[in-house]
């Protein structure tokens, strides 16, 4: 999924000059597309909170037991 999110919403919409300029791109994509973009299967959350909740619930979990 992330690959073809990558390919539509990034990568086919520019031309790279360089094997660099297109892997700092996807490096920003990485970046965008884990900790700023909102993810229809994860509730539109993004996937970086999810994953702090996630911890968050299982510390929680732990000092419970």
């Amino acid at each position: 999924r992330f690959w073809r999110s990558a390919k539509v919403e990034r990568i086919y919409l520019n031309e790279y000059q360089n094997i660099s300029e297109l892997t700092t791109d996807v490096d920003d994509y990485i970046e965008f597309y884990n900790y700023k973009r909102f993810h229809q299967t994860l509730d539109y959350k993004k996937p970086m909170n999810v994953y702090q909740e996630s911890i968050k619930l299982n510390q929680n979990k732990k000092m419970a037991s």
